[in-house]
């Protein structure tokens, strides 16, 4: 058994794993996921990154005399969106780590 030569193909295993985990990350960067409350009265965009991207709010949501009810509607979006996002990061990390579980690399906390 070569150890030189198990150490060179750890190597190139590891920069393979690097360089996955930095596409993976450019991924999640560009993705657009989308949460809602109320129907759709209120919707939010987040990136794979859960960085808030955008939020729309329908004009029939607005009720001056009921502001708590729109609140809890952008809350429960964002919450959607950010739970999705979640997901959507484990599933692409699963990919990175073939199914492997590597102490230290939990990325589904985006722990990169």
């Amino acid at each position: 058994m070569d150890i030189n030569k198990m150490m060179r193909e750890a190597q190139k295993l590891q920069a393979k794993m690097q360089q996955d985990m930095q596409q993976a990350q450019e991924q999640l960067a560009e993705e657009r996921i989308e949460g809602s409350a109320g129907g759709g009265a209120v919707s939010c965009v987040v990136n794979g990154h859960k960085q808030l991207i955008s939020i729309k709010i329908a004009p029939e949501a607005v009720d001056p005399a009921d502001i708590d009810t729109l609140q809890d509607l952008v809350f429960l979006a964002v919450s959607d969106a950010l739970s999705s996002a979640e997901r959507r990061a484990e599933e692409v990390m699963e990919k990175v780590r073939g199914g492997l579980k590597i102490p230290g690399l939990d990325m589904g906390g985006f722990g990169f």
